[in-house]
């Protein structure tokens, strides 16, 4: 398919491997990224030249109205409802991503609650991590991904970290344990956790759980090392989205996890 002009046009790039990494909130979603980058080596890459990258749902939180932004300082507005964020912006973006574009991406700020002026460039890039609570949530940008991630983590464990996190904000800890109660526990119950389903991969302990971690990081090295050519052929239809998300085949075991299959990487004791 040939590409229109702009300021990539010079320098073709392949499709994106889009992978969606999903779980409660502080399950560890980011840290498991991060990970994954530095096992690669690429968070140490000048970030023009990574051939992967990671993103963040976050980073799409709508702008607020004088009013939300009021009810969000004290606690009292739902980022954790799928209205809180701007899906249209984050469905274009990351269609433009798969095509392998060059986009702009917007700025949040958690202290404030508020879209900051200036965007993050990101540059196209062989691998894609998309990590966020709801990412698997709207089928339409469910489907873009040829990979879907779930990081389960106990509930507990989750309630401790969001808890050190957000007094890390500034925000004190009855406010947070009233949030929690009130629109966070509800919303991952009724949003975030039957999307778990979708899941190609389950990773129990998130991080913890190094035996998911190198399997994933392995499936990544083999797309890096010339395995992209193996799906990139059906990667997309004409409206930008993926109704396969074939599996770079492996003839080795212990590294192969067969095309649409959900896998439990390793056993969980936890009730869900």
């Amino acid at each position: 398919m040939a590409s229109a002009g702009g300021p990539d046009a010079e320098r073709p790039h392949p499709k994106p491997f889009l992978i969606g990494v999903s779980g409660g909130t502080a399950s560890g979603k980011s840290t498991v990224c991060e990970k994954i980058m530095e096992l690669l080596g690429q968070n140490e890459v000048e970030q023009r030249q990574r051939k992967v990258l990671i993103l963040s749902q976050d980073s799409f939180y709508k702008v607020l109205t004088a009013e939300q932004q009021a009810k969000a300082l004290k606690g009292q507005y739902n980022f954790d409802h799928p209205d809180a964020f701007d899906n249209d912006l984050m469905r274009s973006t990351l269609k433009n991503i798969v095509e392998g574009k060059t986009v702009d991406v917007p700025t949040y700020d958690f202290v404030t609650h508020s879209r900051l002026a200036e965007t993050t460039v990101v540059y196209p890039a062989d691998v894609v991590l998309f990590e966020g609570i709801l990412v698997f949530y709207n089928q339409d940008i469910r489907d873009m991904f040829h990979l879907r991630l779930f990081v389960d983590t106990d509930s507990d464990v989750r309630l401790s970290r969001r808890v050190l996190r957000d007094m890390k904000r500034g925000r004190d800890l009855e406010q947070i344990l009233t949030q929690y109660t009130t629109f966070v526990k509800p919303a991952f119950e009724e949003f975030c956790l039957p999307t778990k389903k979708y899941a190609d991969v389950i990773i129990p302990r998130g991080v913890d759980n190094m035996v998911a971690i190198n399997l994933i990081v392995q499936h990544i090295q083999d797309i890096l090392n010339g395995d992209i050519c193996k799906w990139q052929r059906g990667a997309l239809n004409g409206h930008g989205r993926t109704y396969k998300r074939p599996f770079p085949e492996q003839a080795e075991s212990g590294g192969v996890l067969a095309a649409g299959k959900r896998s439990h990487l390793e056993s969980s004791s936890r009730p869900h």
